[in-house]
């Protein structure tokens, strides 16, 4: 294998749950040798859903690292979660990675999770392929799915091959670039297969397949514009590299099909990888932020640049403790060396480096540019951290975790189990940012906050099992959000005796409104700075104002959609407006700020897309309609009806049970967070009653 960086490829492959994804990385390891047998989802022993949750459900909740080769070239690939509460398990990969797979299912198509996940990519640039998947199901569309691919996804989704064959007849694919025919050769696995002529009944759409792939990449590519107008078509030679091309900067997306599960399509997935998605060298130069003049910065994705990587994930091992994921995108990170963090503005010693194989870890000496491994030893870092060169430092743009929109309350069986479940819980946090928790001061309880009813059973399981944790737990319960509606202003003072020592200070703070999905501002005002040079004050300010906005004004809830700015400070005395004084006014201040700007709450609405027998739909519509649903529209999906529609999460517990019920067992369902919106009187009411 070749070390050149030009022939590295950190790929994701990503989709709506069970489109194929884990499927389809166990048949990408089986086909480049990495394992000698596949497992099977089913069967629980599939090489990337290592976790005991995992396994019994069927499903991916955590992102897997694996590497393999193919044509000498290295392909580091994660395999992520389908289902929408693990999303951010998803949005963490997609930041380090250069190249994604989208899979998608030929039966259901593109599929609300599709939607997420592609929004994500394109939020960070990320070139990808399309891989249409079990294409031997019944119901099978390869047409169907790339026409969703450029109505919904506004993709410029073009066919690089068309199947032989659906359904049960599905027998392998016809390659546009060499206009060649591939059959599988079932009994090896898919191991052998034959490459021969097009099957005559399937000549004609090739042809014109082909004809129409050819016009789009000239259309794109100027490069090849000429050629092809003095030819009216392109040889191989011209053709991939232009695709390439277009695929690195975004413009097309290739599109395969094949069904990973019956061993037909993943060879010729395999080379598009190689040939279409981009190395760590074809990606621009990284943005990011110098430490010390607050300038933005790049860094060149090479080993003789200044040491640039960022942690993505931390994950907690049982023989080593915390492995800290990362991405170099400059420099080397070695062995032994120290690296420093912006955010804490310390050295932390890189004591262990490790490439990950899905549980498996193999000790290495350095990670290079380009680079994803994890790294073992680090003391105060979390997710989103920069580990960089210190005599130079910067820090990358930090990798934001969504708002959380269910919470449970959870508490030990006995006072002695307390410690245990509160140090459990924080290894969780540390893991999964979406995993949120505090102590309710009231009644003493703990909430545990996360993405959905799956994502709390998956974290209330793993604390009862990885970490023994023994707690009582409550039923889930919807995980409201307070803003603001108007702006205010405050002169907040705080001055008070403490442990036989005087603490005072005056800030002024205001509080405005934001647009919805905005999240949280917390400044300071270039006044307030220029008068309290402290830095240490300053992030006194600042931590305060971020603990009000913490806990709510009305129920405790964390606020979000506002903006919050310290403009002034009125020192009493020098000698006691210390770190206490600004901290407690911050906090303080802002919630008098807020009390001032007539907080609300919002309520979490849910995208809901119902796949359906035309039957059933009108009893669908009356339930949703007594749910506060709205419908947003209706297709057919072949002969079934696919409702789109948008409710309140509030209205939506035990809508498996009565989606069930309505329709005889007939219809499914998928579900993700919308947004946020201001919710109705008789939902505010209910809340305060409590």
């Amino acid at each position: 294998m070749s070390t050149d960086l030009s022939n590295v490829r950190n790929i994701g492959i990503v989709a709506h749950i069970d489109a194929g994804k884990t499927t389809t990385t166990e048949r990408i390891l089986f086909y480049t040798g990495k394992i000698h047998k596949h497992g099977d989802v089913h069967d629980g022993n599939t090489t990337t859903d290592f976790m005991i949750q995992e396994k019994e459900r069927g499903i991916t909740i955590q992102s897997a690292a694996i590497s393999c080769t193919w044509n000498g070239h290295s392909i580091n690939i994660i395999d992520t979660p389908g289902h929408v509460d693990f999303t951010m398990e998803v949005e963490r990969s997609l930041r380090v990675l250069d190249g994604a797979v989208c899979v998608f299912c030929a039966v259901g198509g593109v599929q609300p999770q599709s939607e997420t996940v592609w929004r994500q990519a394109d939020r960070y640039g990320v070139p990808r392929l399309a891989f249409v998947n079990k294409m031997d199901r019944m119901g099978a569309d390869f047409a169907r799915v790339v026409e969703e691919m450029r109505t919904k996804l506004k993709a410029v989704a073009c066919p690089v091959e068309l199947p032989i064959g659906r359904e049960d007849g599905f027998k392998g694919v016809i390659d546009l670039i060499r206009m060649k025919g591939i059959v599988y050769d079932e009994a090896t696995e898919g191991k052998t297969f034959t490459v021969g002529e097009i099957p005559a009944e399937l000549k004609d759409d090739a042809e014109l397949a082909r004809a129409e792939l050819v016009e789009k990449v000239a259309d794109l590519d100027e490069g090849v514009m000429e050629a092809f107008l003095d030819r009216g078509d392109l040889t191989e030679e011209e053709l991939v590299p232009a695709i390439r091309r277009l695929v690195v900067a975004g413009r097309l997306v290739p599109v395969l099909c094949g069904t990973s599960l019956r061993d037909k399509g993943v060879q010729p997935l395999l080379d598009a990888i190689c040939a279409y998605l981009p190395s760590p060298k074809d990606r621009p130069p990284v943005p990011a932020t110098d430490l010390k003049s607050g300038e933005p910065v790049t860094r060149k994705q090479d080993d003789s640049e200044l040491l640039t990587s960022l942690v993505f994930k931390i994950a907690t091992d049982p023989y080593v403790g915390k492995l800290y994921f990362v991405r170099v995108y400059g420099g080397v990170l070695k062995k032994g060396a120290n690296a420093y963090n912006p955010r804490t503005r310390k050295r932390e010693r890189i004591l262990k480096i490790v490439r990950l194989f899905a549980d498996d870890q193999i000790e290495v000496e350095e990670l290079h540019a380009g680079d994803i491994g994890a790294v073992v030893g680090l003391k105060e870092v979390t997710t989103g951290d920069t580990l960089c060169a210190e005599m130079k430092p910067c820090y990358l743009e930090r990798i934001t975790a969504p708002q959380p929109v269910m919470f449970l309350a959870i508490e030990p069986k006995s006072s002695a189990d307390k410690d245990k479940l509160v140090a459990s819980m924080q290894a969780l946090a540390a893991e999964d940012p979406t995993c949120q928790f505090r102590e309710d001061a009231e009644t003493g309880q703990t909430i545990l906050s996360g993405m959905g009813e799956l994502h709390l059973e998956i974290l209330v399981d793993r604390l009862k099992r990885e970490f023994k944790c023994a707690a009582n737990v409550g039923k889930p319960m919807v995980s409201y959000c307070e803003t603001v509606t108007k702006a205010s202003r405050v002169d907040f003072t705080f001055d008070r005796e403490l442990g036989g020592k005087r603490h005072a200070v005056t800030l002024a703070i205001e509080v405005k409104p934001l647009a919805r999905g905005a999240g949280v501002k917390v400044g300071l005002s270039r006044e307030f700075v220029n008068l309290v040079l402290d830095r240490h004050l300053q992030e006194c300010v600042s931590q305060g104002l971020s603990d009000g906005v913490s806990t709510g004004v009305l129920a405790r809830y964390p606020m979000t959609d506002l903006e919050v700015t310290c403009l002034s400070a009125t020192l009493v005395d020098p000698e006691v407006s210390d770190e206490v004084a600004f901290r407690s006014a911050a906090m303080m201040g802002f919630r008098e700020a807020a009390e001032a700007a007539a907080p609300e709450f919002l309520e979490p609405i849910m995208k809901l897309e119902i796949t359906t027998p035309p039957e059933s739909v009108g009893e669908i519509l009356g339930d949703l309609n007594s749910r506060r649903g709205t419908v947003l529209d209706m297709d057919m999906r072949g002969d079934l009806q696919v409702i789109h529609a948008r409710v309140p999460l509030a209205q939506m517990f035990g809508y498996a049970t009565a989606i069930r019920s309505l329709t005889k067992g007939r219809a499914s369902y998928s579900m993700e967070t919308d947004q946020f919106e201001l919710a109705p009187k008789n939902v505010r009411e209910e809340i305060l009653s409590r």
